[in-house]
């Protein structure tokens, strides 16, 4: 499925619909180049979620953790799968929460084989296409 967005507002819509598609222990991976809008995708599915607290940008961090509901990753910086195990960011995986990972591919050998894929395209300015 494939949506186009024109503001970030609505990016947080369709990603607060797709929220309600998911259920506990499904691994999303956010795929999309710098500055395409993978948190602004995050704080719409903490919304669909339920979840008030603001949603940040896990750039320094590496995971997130929002009441155990969510588990927003940034894997950029990261190395390599044993990076993410050094690190436990895999044990998240099992943990009964949605996980939601940019940068994914940074981090590869050790993803769960059922993820889900969300990728986000520029299409300019803030337009936005969004495929599900």
């Amino acid at each position: 499925m494939e949506r186009i967005t024109a503001t970030p507002n609505e990016t947080i819509a369709v990603a607060e619909n797709y929220a309600k598609t998911l259920k506990a222990g499904d691994v999303v991976l956010l795929k999309g180049g710098m500055g395409v809008g993978k948190t602004v995708f995050a704080k719409g599915v903490a919304k669909g979620l339920g979840i008030t607290e603001e949603v940040l940008s896990p750039t320094y961090a590496y995971m997130n953790d929002y009441d155990g509901k969510l588990y927003h990753y940034d894997c950029y910086r990261l190395t390599g799968g044993e990076h993410a195990l050094a690190l436990g960011l895999t044990d998240y995986f099992y943990a009964g929460g949605i996980c939601l990972i940019e940068w994914a591919e940074n981090i590869a050998s050790v993803l769960p084989k059922d993820c889900k894929v969300v990728t986000i395209e520029s299409l300019g300015d803030e337009k936005r296409r969004i495929t599900l």
